[in-house]
């Protein structure tokens, strides 16, 4: 008896409980079907803040009575601070296929800022036409909770960066990527000691980067890449000693690259491509032993290959130096890289020999040499051309040649002349009745004899031939 005393109490306790859950002590949580509690302003701001995004004829409140529970809004997760549910991320466009999709008339709310505990907000291709700028609203509510930021293919979105970002002290992740942002970049972004990737690329930033980000000493990814970004790199960039990638490509940045860069020893990603850079290469990449990727191509850097000891670099999977007006010859050191992927050396003024020990390379898979002043005769075997086809490039290298043996034609390097051909132009017309004009050939007749040319032998051989035997016949 006694114990059905205590089932009773205990089921009557277990509904008052599931009661206070529902509907609140004074009916201001909301809750459906048993759901966690929700703060009723917080369900309030995040509706109206999502209707500012993908247009008013949304109703949350109907298509998602409890959006933290049971009706889950697809790119927004809840955690629990108080005993409450609270927004903690909200992403916004075409992330995946069942993600809310923006309006044309896409914009930023107040109620956006009432989410107080938001920790990370991302935006994808959500604002197009008409132009809308950053929000010049609260974002420093955020200054306590935002930790990821991102804005990703917005070609609407215009003007500067606000500079209360720099005020989001707990940021580790800021991401405006392929946007119509412009202006400089806010010093105050230095501020952001957490922050672990910045990734600014593809909008239309100008102007120098300045000394602060070289104190983001927590920062594993930097790209600013495909901006108008100039003037010199900072020394301060030295400092940057966690960072893993550093992509400032296709910028107008000029100046050496400073020796500070050595003090970057975890960096994998160096990409210094399509810039104003000059003064050679800093030997200070020879300490990079971390590098795997090294791209420097389409610079007026200028130097000689051979200051660098290349064979420090044991990780180095990509090497482009392509049009960086480099001079000298191709150390042989450069094939002791053995993790070597792609070798980019074109459109320079590089001369000398081609290191045949390059073939013994295990990963290579493209070399590309043209453009050059190379000289002398190619020493791969024929297995290297078959492996490599159009990926071994070495054409536009006038006194560059591979031997005969390589026959027939199809084994040759693509636009690359038989050694011995020169042989052949400089058979006098008493030798053979007609000489080779090498003056006019196209890439075809860079591979060995072409037919015309035998044919050209074996007729004057035949008619040697027949005015012998019509002597004999008539003697």
């Amino acid at each position: 008896m006694g114990f059905m005393r205590t089932s009773v109490v205990g089921v009557i306790v277990m509904l008052g409980l599931i009661g206070v859950c529902i509907n609140g002590e004074d009916g201001e949580y909301e809750g459906v079907g048993g759901g966690a509690p929700m703060v009723e302003t917080e369900q309030e701001a995040l509706y109206s803040a999502i209707q500012g995004f993908v247009g008013g004829g949304w109703n949350g409140s109907d298509l998602y009575p409890d959006p933290c529970g049971w009706t889950p809004i697809q790119g927004v997760s809840c955690d629990i601070f108080d005993g409450f549910w609270y927004v903690t991320e909200l992403n916004i466009g075409s992330i995946d296929d069942n993600s809310l999709s923006c309006a044309p008339n896409a914009k930023f709310t107040p109620h956006l800022f009432q989410l107080k505990h938001l920790k990370s907000l991302a935006f994808f291709s959500c604002f197009s036409a008409p132009p809308v700028a950053f929000h010049s609203g609260n974002w420093t509510a955020f200054s306590g909770s935002l930790e990821s930021l991102e804005f990703r293919s917005n070609l609407g979105l215009n003007g500067p960066i606000p500079a209360s970002f720099g005020q989001l002290k707990k940021l580790q992740s800021l991401v405006l990527i392929q946007s119509g942002l412009s202006g400089g970049l806010p010093d105050n972004i230095g501020n952001l000691r957490h922050l672990k990737r910045l990734v600014l690329s593809g909008n239309r930033f100008t102007g120098e980067i300045g000394d602060s980000y070289g104190y983001l000493s927590d920062l594993l990814i930097m790209d600013l890449s495909r901006n108008s970004l100039c003037g010199r790199l900072p020394l301060t960039f030295g400092g940057l000693t966690s960072l893993l990638k550093l992509d400032l490509s296709q910028n107008q940045l000029e100046g050496n690259i400073p020796s500070e860069i050595s003090n970057l020893k975890h960096l994998t990603l160096l990409d210094l491509s399509i810039n104003k850079f000059t003064g050679g290469l800093t030997k200070s990449i020879q300490e990079m032993s971390s590098l795997q990727e090294l791209v420097l191509s389409r610079n007026p850097i200028g130097g000689d290959l051979m200051d660098i000891e290349w064979q420090n670099l044991q990780g180095l999977m990509v090497l482009d130096l392509a049009s960086t007006r480099l001079t000298g010859g191709i150390p042989e050191c450069v094939s002791r890289m053995k993790r070597l992927r792609f070798l980019g050396l074109s459109y320079n003024n590089l001369s000398g020999n081609l290191t045949p020990k390059l073939a013994e390379l295990p990963d290579l898979s493209a070399l590309y040499v043209y453009g050059n002043n190379l000289t002398g005769e190619l020493k791969f075997t024929r297995g290297f051309y078959e492996k490599m086809g159009r990926r071994f490039g070495a054409w536009n290298n006038s006194n560059l040649c591979f031997p005969m043996d390589l026959t027939p034609m199809s084994f040759g390097p693509f636009g690359v002349k038989a050694c011995q051909e020169d042989m052949f132009s400089e058979v006098s017309l008493d030798e053979s009745g007609f000489k080779l004009d090498n003056e006019n050939q196209n890439l075809d007749s860079y591979y060995p004899t072409s037919i015309n040319s035998l044919e050209n032998k074996f007729n004057s051989i035949c008619l040697i031939l027949c005015v012998f035997t019509s002597t004999i016949l008539f003697m």
